[in-house]
């Protein structure tokens, strides 16, 4: 039996899946952390285990195609790192290519089987990226905390923090102020500026779904930032947006029904949200490769989701998280915690 393999991983998690050549899902796998900027030649290894644990007691040869959507792909362009990934092909008895993308490429993928358009992608981290023939040709943001991810979930969480910070004490009731103090466990400005040192930048993430509650719960200070991250979202995906074809939406922020995401499709109405697996997307563009993805096989493997535009039909994943964050490089495209 052929079989074709896909590949999603970045800063959380390594997915994998194995389908035949019709399409149909016969394995899936999951590991730890595969973005190789951020893990090193760890991420190899995470992959490698996502990928044993999807082909199961398939036959690695049997496997005639793979696409790995990576965040942090550009980075393999060094030595140390493409060869841990070669030498992990080789130990799980992979024979076939294995083409690796940024993992803009398949979160574009997850959302339309257009070859072409833009994708902007929100998670802990974020980055929009201007796809042509399922190629990286352009980035904007995907440049990390300190300079950038301009929305993302982690922008959210430290704004949200530092204006409370700065408004400190927080109002009476369950006011964004006072959840923020409730989940940092804090009882004084001082207790906040000294928790907020102690955390690793991506931690401030985790806080995006609480601004998002406070936000839908009326709260004027987290509605006011979570509109003012849509608008750099859209500004970031204005800086390389295609001139024609789709604009589609992923990561944790824009995939599920958020203010953020509101806030996006308010100045964005067509835009395409996405409602696939970018692994199995990873897989549909592995069958291309072979010659096998026409006759509706996108829309099949992909699931109803893809091509919806907005948010009506759209398949949402479970959790919060999705998208990871890629460093500015030319041809890798941020994650909430789930």
């Amino acid at each position: 039996m052929k079989l074709v393999l896909g590949i999603d991983a970045g800063g959380t998690a390594s997915r994998s899946v194995v389908t035949t050549v019709d399409g149909r899902v016969v394995g899936r796998g999951a590991a730890g952390p595969g973005n190789p900027t951020s893990a090193g030649p760890a991420a190899a290894h995470a992959i490698g285990t996502a990928v044993r644990r999807a082909l199961g007691p398939h036959d690695p040869a049997d496997v005639t195609a793979g696409v790995a959507g990576l965040a942090g792909a550009a980075v393999l362009a060094e030595p140390a790192l493409a060869a841990a990934f070669t030498a992990q092909w080789r130990e799980l008895g992979l024979v076939c290519p294995i083409t690796i993308v940024g993992d803009a490429v398949t979160a574009f993928a997850a959302g339309t089987a257009a070859p072409s358009g833009s994708v902007l992608i929100a998670g802990t981290g974020a980055v929009a990226a201007r796809i042509d023939d399922w190629t990286v040709a352009g980035t904007a943001d995907g440049l990390g905390w300190l300079l950038g991810d301009e929305g993302s979930g982690l922008w959210l969480g430290l704004r949200a923090v530092r204006a409370v910070a700065r408004s400190w004490p927080p109002e009476p009731g369950d006011g964004l102020g006072a959840r923020i103090a409730a989940a940092a466990g804090v009882g004084s400005c001082d207790e906040l500026v000294r928790w907020a040192a102690s955390r690793r930048p991506a931690e401030f993430a985790t806080l995006a779904p609480l601004v998002c509650a406070a936000a839908a719960a009326g709260d004027e200070l987290a509605a006011r930032l979570t509109g003012e991250a849509g608008e750099r979202l859209v500004a970031t995906l204005g800086e390389v947006r295609a001139v024609d074809g789709p604009v589609v939406l992923s990561g944790g922020l824009l995939t599920r029904d958020t203010p953020v995401r509101s806030a996006v499709l308010a100045r964005l109405p067509d835009a395409v949200v996405a409602g696939g697996d970018p692994a199995v997307a990873a897989a549909w563009l592995a069958l291309r490769r072979v010659g096998g993805a026409g006759g509706g096989l996108h829309a099949r493997m992909v699931g109803a989701g893809a091509g919806v535009s907005g948010p009506v039909g759209a398949r949402l994943p479970q959790g919060f998280g999705s998208g990871n964050r890629v460093p500015r490089p030319v041809d890798s495209a941020g994650p909430l915690p789930p």
